[in-house]
């Protein structure tokens, strides 16, 4: 019987080793440009595919650790090399995720595929659950999906609010209420291929950070979709309405699954932009002489270094523990999931406030990129479930009741 470890595997550091590399020979280079463009970073998501780091096969690899690691050793490096760029890449996994939540092994291999493209002509994909006014509440979702008996297709008609991707992805996952009296247990996500009529993009929303990640508004003014898009098939849905109907416990529903599966994950994302700043302000602060010595030997610079450190190792195993328990199946009790997103997304806001502070003016200015990571940084306490949610789910876990 082998020893408890915490060492990589030669696999993973191989890994780590690869996804950094391409961080910072081919990432870092072009984050600025990107950044200041706000456009899709297509040449190097088209580099990413021709050496395999984006697409179905190396995603499957990554989701089939055994301990649940790869797939967060790969985002923290990712977006350590630059979140934007990370992001426009992540950000079709999101689609996959919820496919896999719900999809049947049929569904996987159909369209999986088709998130991903081919190296000649990468494509991307959108997973399509916030509304004006159903973010983090998404029992409130006004997005309807009606089954046309007659022809087998089901109509989806509603808004998506903030979406990466949306719009210009390949594949849109969409979640919408099939039965509103049943609140979140009544949702369903289906697949909207793609060219399919009905579906339109809003124009790309001008963010803070993450400017090279494509984010809009998604209308659906009845789109029509085959019987076989809803994920999971129809027999399943109508077995979990009539449970719900009935008063039964549900095993779950696919905007929540895919959202547990994904924050440990968006935990790594956060964990790269503070680690990256860290570094810069470590490096910054060696170089950098002020009365006669390196900025660094003071104890107001070296502390709150000396303090990101440990922290960025903490969050660390904040997030390999949630990862490993998601990926043994075994129950968030105490919100543990929450607990590596909550405190990954307050240090990467931390790490690069305390980055451009550490370089003073020089922080201030677009010359270095730690204004850049601290932009950034700043969403990763508001979406995939805010600080405050975050804080609420594990606050409902430790005590057992269900907080207001």
């Amino acid at each position: 019987m082998s020893g408890f470890s915490l060492e990589l595997t030669e696999e993973q550091r191989d890994l780590k080793e690869w996804v950094h590399g391409f961080a910072a020979e081919v990432v870092r280079p072009a984050a600025a440009e990107w950044d200041e463009r706000e456009e899709t970073p297509w040449p190097v998501i088209q580099e990413a595919a021709r050496i395999g780091l984006y697409g179905f096969e190396s995603l499957a690899e990554m989701f089939g650790d055994p301990s649940g690691l790869s797939l967060q050793i790969a985002n923290e490096e990712l977006f350590w090399g630059d979140a934007g760029i990370g992001m426009a890449l992540f950000g079709t996994s999101l689609a996959v995720a919820g496919i896999f939540a719900a999809g049947t092994p049929e569904q996987l291999v159909e369209w999986v595929p088709q998130c991903f493209g081919d190296p000649t002509e990468p494509k991307v994909a959108a997973f399509c659950v916030s509304e004006p006014e159903a973010g983090s509440d998404v029992a409130a979702m006004r997005t309807r999906a009606r089954y046309d008996e007659a022809r087998d297709e089901w109509v989806i008609t509603g808004q998506k609010a903030w979406i990466t991707n949306g719009g210009i992805a390949n594949v849109h996952v969409v979640m919408a209420s099939v039965d509103p009296e049943l609140g979140a247990r009544g949702q369903a996500a289906f697949v909207v291929p793609p060219g399919t009529a009905g579906l339109v993009g809003g124009p790309k929303i001008r963010k803070l950070g993450l400017r090279a990640s494509h984010t809009a508004d998604v209308f659906l003014d009845e789109v029509r979709v085959p019987g076989g898009c809803l994920l999971g098939g129809r027999e399943r849905l109508e077995r979990r309405l009539a449970r719900a109907r009935e008063g039964g416990r549900g095993k779950g529903q696919a905007a929540m699954a895919t959202f547990e599966v994904s924050r440990p994950t968006v935990g790594a994302q956060a964990l790269g932009i503070a680690r990256a700043a860290y570094e810069y302000a470590l490096q910054y602060a060696g170089e950098r002489v002020a009365f006669g010595r390196p900025i660094v030997e003071n104890q107001a610079v070296a502390f709150p270094l000396a303090d990101l450190r440990t922290e960025i190792d903490a969050v660390r195993l904040l997030v390999w523990r949630a990862a490993w328990m998601s990926r043994h199946e075994k129950t968030f009790e105490a919100g543990e999931g929450s607990m590596a997103k909550l405190r990954a997304g307050e240090l990467a806001v931390d790490a690069t406030g305390r980055a451009v502070q550490i370089l003073g003016g020089a922080g201030y200015s677009r010359e270095h990129p730690v204004e850049r990571m601290y932009r950034d940084a700043r969403i990763y306490t508001i979406f995939e479930g805010t600080s405050e949610i975050q804080r609420l789910v594990i606050a409902r876990a430790i005590t057992g009741r269900q907080i207001p």
